[in-house]
């Protein structure tokens, strides 16, 4: 059987490097993660092969070197072409005079993120429900309050004391305004077919208004996408809210925004598969979200703005799960992307 055929075969990507980690060998799955094709990746070393590699080219030298096995789990991998990827690196050395070893990278990005998809799904559910619970309790009270405002201020003629039930009612309904923003869309509504590029031009638009000429707004546009279903109003009401979080991100510094569609086939989204998503990403150039924020970026009331609600994210990260799809991010100082994925095809 020839074994070259035979690894070519795997989905596992393969190499095997000498003591310089000169690959002589590379499998397709390889060149297929690393974006590189076979006669490059067996011309240049591999660090060359990548941008970065959550493991230090010092370590694998010296395990090669000295015929040791090494295995790393969830190490982050940058490709020359900027791609970033989840793998499971094992380094398996041949006893052989040429020490030769065994590079396997499996990729664990959608594991990893199906992992990360059904946790925060089940962390946001938790705090939808608390929310839900507190905003009732507060809902309650505060419409006897108003009601009760409107009647003394029937009773009263003079100016200057109904300012004070005037006061009290206005306050009483930006309190109301809050907490419905707070409980935001619930359950799926009404859908109708329209252009996901429709709905992304309506929110360019509103923006373009009062954008500060600092900012520049890009577009990357797949014009092959399919019109799907959904409901145009809660999309574009995502799509705003992270758009107007990337503008408030490079007020000071300027900078651009990004507007990228593209398609990715079988693509799993929860737990099912779907042959055709739509991948929109917005994408920032600014200085990017503090750390301790990106593992509650999504929950309601989470916010790195002394001003900001934080609830503009909660919210499209609702819609998107309406719409049987879901909201990533990927921040690094000068990269900010959001990545909303939505079905298109069922496999």
């Amino acid at each position: 059987m020839d074994t070259n055929n035979l690894l070519n075969h795997l989905v596992t990507a393969v190499l095997v490097i000498d003591s310089k980690l000169k690959p002589c060998f590379a499998n397709a799955a390889a060149e297929q993660l690393l974006a590189v094709a076979n006669h490059k990746l067996l011309e240049l070393s591999l660090p060359d092969l990548y941008q970065f590699l959550g493991v230090d080219e010092h370590i694998l030298r010296d395990a090669v070197s000295s015929n040791q096995g090494i295995t790393v789990n969830t190490a982050t991998l940058v490709t020359l072409d900027g791609q970033h990827h989840t793998i499971d690196l094992t380094l398996i050395p041949i006893e052989n005079e040429q020490n030769l070893s065994i590079l396997e990278l499996r990729q664990v990005d959608q594991q990893r993120r199906i992992h990360q998809q059904l946790n925060m799904d089940a962390q946001q559910q938790a705090a939808q429900y608390l929310v839900r619970n507190l905003a009732h309790e507060i809902k309650n009270p505060l419409g006897g309050l108003r009601g009760a405002a409107q009647l003394l201020s029937r009773e009263l003629h003079s100016p200057e004391l109904k300012e004070f039930t005037t006061l009290i009612i206005e306050q009483a309904d930006r309190l109301r305004n809050l907490v419905d923003r707070l409980l935001g869309p619930q359950r799926p509504t009404q859908h109708t077919e329209h252009n996901i590029h429709q709905v992304v031009q309506k929110v360019l638009k509103l923006v373009e208004m009062a954008l500060p000429a600092n900012i520049k707004l890009k577009r990357d546009y797949d014009p092959s996408i399919p019109d799907f279903q959904m409901d145009h109003d809660q999309l574009q009401q995502a799509v705003l809210n992270i758009v107007q979080n990337a503008i408030q991100a490079l007020e000071h510094t300027g900078g651009d925004i990004l507007i990228k569609t593209r398609t990715q086939h079988q693509v799993t989204l929860g737990t099912q598969r779907y042959k055709l998503v739509l991948v929109l990403s917005i994408i920032d150039n600014g200085p990017g979200i503090p750390p301790d924020l990106i593992d509650t970026l999504f929950y309601p009331m989470v916010t790195g703005r002394e001003d900001g609600s934080g609830l503009g994210l909660s919210i499209a990260h609702n819609i998107a799960r309406l719409h049987g799809g879901r909201i990533d991010c990927v921040s690094a100082p000068g990269h900010t992307e959001f990545i909303i994925t939505l079905p298109l095809q069922k496999f």
